[in-house]
């Protein structure tokens, strides 16, 4: 690994079998009608399907040197490592997502110590009990050393533009703290519960609604520091940003950011997670390279083996491609870039 050209993906996970067990313990009946509601979404098939991914994949999850034989077979130098999004857990009352998200940033910190030269940590936060995130935010950033937070799409009645939230973009701001915007489920529901659509659909659906409350409810404008990047390129919102501009320009009621919406993708990073070239040329169009990150979904099925390879075929130039394997981390982790250039000052 060169000490100024790491390779890093950002969008890898690890699974916690012992928080479920916590989750579970803490309120079966919710428990219970997460799963079955879970299984709703996804149908029989995808349930099935998932199941014995999971199990094959089980390894690269939960074992550090399975993991890092995997990153070596890759060419990844490091892995910002984030809960499996199964472990959001949307539904526990106040006191069991506390316990939850803290206890997912503790697995996550001490995953991250094994391997200090190879993996950085992002935490969770309970998203449904906003008065809660700035603590758990702050316990995982400033007690446990992770590089910041990962949340989903939304929880409950949390839209990601809620007021409510306001002081923890805030304090993520001050932090200069990494948000993970990774969506878990999809509220079309059982509209998508077959052909895996509760996934190809349901996140970027997810990805782009959650940006455009962002953008059009103005958090970005008031938050501009924030160090946001969204899994999955994003979702649908780079390619189709026509449409956003042109309602912010003749509806009054989309007029809650002060720029077209298209000029809020350059305060924003993106995982290069798209699968395909003309998808990645598409985003880099929309975000420019320097705002698009590596990013792989390891080690799960709609992830991709060899992400270093996906960004090459896009033939986007020798520039650009460094901005996203290595050269864009270092603007969305200013202590990364800190760290592997001590003499420059923070």
């Amino acid at each position: 690994m060169s000490a100024h050209e790491p390779v890093v993906d950002v969008h890898a996970h690890v699974l916690l079998p012992a928080l479920q067990g916590l989750a579970q313990a803490g309120d079966p009946d919710g428990f219970a009608a997460a799963a079955e509601l879970e299984a709703r979404r996804n149908g029989p098939e995808s349930q099935a399907a998932s199941g014995a991914m999971i199990r094959e994949r089980f390894a690269k999850l939960t074992d550090l040197p399975t993991r890092l034989a995997a990153m070596d077979d890759a060419g990844i130098d490091l892995q910002v490592v984030s809960p499996s999004p199964s472990h959001y857990y949307p539904w526990a009352d106040a006191d069991l997502a506390d316990r939850l998200a803290r206890a997912a940033s503790l697995a996550t910190a001490e995953l991250v110590a094994e391997a200090p030269d190879r993996l950085l940590g992002l935490g969770l936060v309970p998203l449904q009990h906003p008065s809660l995130l700035v603590p758990a935010l702050e316990y995982a950033v400033l007690e446990l050393g992770l590089v910041g937070v990962e949340i989903s799409s939304g929880a409950g009645d949390v839209e990601l533009s809620d007021e409510r939230l306001e002081p923890f973009w805030a304090r993520a701001s001050e932090l200069e703290a990494v948000v993970f915007l990774h969506p878990f489920g999809c509220t079309l529901d059982e509209r998508l519960d077959r052909f895996y659509l509760a996934n190809t659909v349901g996140q970027p659906t997810e990805n782009a609604v959650a940006l455009s409350h962002l953008i059009f409810g103005g958090v970005l404008d008031r938050h501009p520091g924030l160090r946001i990047v969204a899994a999955h390129g994003g979702g649908y919102l780079p390619g189709y940003l026509g449409r956003s501009d042109h309602a912010w320009r003749v509806r009054p009621e989309a007029r809650g950011c002060s720029e077209p919406p298209s000029s809020y993708l350059r305060r924003l990073w993106f995982d290069s997670l798209v699968h395909d070239a003309a998808s990645l040329r598409t985003l880099v169009g929309a975000a420019g390279a320097d705002r698009v990150v590596l990013g792989s979904d390891f080690p799960f099925d709609m992830g991709v083996e060899d992400p270093v390879a996906l960004v090459r075929e896009a033939g986007l130039g020798e520039a650009a491609e460094r901005a996203i394997l290595s050269g864009g981390i270092r603007s969305l982790i200013p202590a990364l870039s800190r760290a592997l250039d001590p003499a420059v000052a923070p």
